[in-house]
């Protein structure tokens, strides 16, 4: 006997709910960003201190309703999430380097470190919905310039904990990582240490040119693996700045890869 069609390609998981879930997510952020730029930042721009004071309290609120649109999406059934070393992030002076599968890892990371300068896109200062936050904040650009990485060693520098992609962009699904020596660059300069962070997320979603409704066919889980401090120092001592930047580079490059293999590798081995 032959199996009717829709038995094979009915949706799993809830996914109609899922998918009204996912666009209620985007309206939510949507509408919050607009809320911070015309509402709360103006509010907090009258409480008393300098630039650096107002600076601090725009990244915490950022930070901590980041968060609350984390539980909101899982609430939602939108997703799920473990996170391994959570507790290491946030230190003075810390470059958390982290691979960018996904469009949401930025959240989640700027929702675990109140405090954290990030590296972000140049287009979101133009974006209407973003460029409030992303400036309230005083993130940093990635325009590719020199004063981009010279803002960057001066943060960390600062006793700020940076947020830093080195691909620059998300990850083509399927690829692997690919990472730019900029990052490696602003350690050597600027970084008491560097924390690697090691993102999966399973099934793919929100990569690039990857339109918000095309949802997977199962509810996404995001894994976040907090690896050991690496003192940039150590790469200093092998050579001038050129050759440190290129071994710093080649060795997160390799480290990333291996995680992520490894948890590919652990993900497929059959469950007993």
């Amino acid at each position: 006997m032959e199996l009717a069609p829709s038995a094979v390609s009915r949706p799993r998981d809830a996914y109609h709910w899922r998918l009204l879930a996912t666009a209620a997510s985007f309206f939510v952020f949507g509408l919050g960003c607009l809320a911070l730029r015309l509402l709360v930042f103006p509010l907090l721009a009258c409480l008393p201190g300098g630039s650096g004071r107002h600076r601090l309290r725009a990244r915490r609120t950022i930070s901590w309703l980041f968060w609350r649109f984390v539980r909101f999406m899982r609430a939602a059934g939108v997703l799920t999430y473990q996170i391994d070393g959570a507790e290491r992030l946030g230190r003075p002076g810390q470059m958390i380097i982290a691979n960018h599968p996904s469009l949401i890892d930025v959240v989640f990371l700027i929702g675990l470190v109140r405090q954290a300068n990030c590296v972000v896109k140049q287009s979101l200062f133009d974006n209407p919905f973003t460029r409030g936050p992303v400036s309230e904040a005083q993130y940093i650009g990635n325009n590719g310039s020199m004063d981009m990485l010279d803002a960057a060693v001066d943060s960390l520098q600062q006793g700020q904990t940076l947020v830093i992609f080195p691909e620059g962009t998300r990850t083509p699904p399927g690829q692997a990582p690919a990472f730019h020596r900029g990052a490696a660059a602003i350690a050597l300069r600027g970084a008491k240490m560097v924390t690697p962070v090691t993102i999966r997320v399973g099934p793919t979603t929100l990569t690039k040119n990857e339109p918000w409704y095309r949802i997977p066919s199962r509810r996404v889980h995001l894994t976040f693996k907090v690896g050991a401090d690496i003192d940039p120092q150590v790469f200093s001592a092998l050579g001038p700045a050129p050759k440190a930047s290129r071994l710093l580079n080649d060795y997160l490059h390799d480290y990333f890869l291996k995680e992520l293999a490894a948890d590919e590798r652990a993900t497929a081995r059959p469950q007993p």
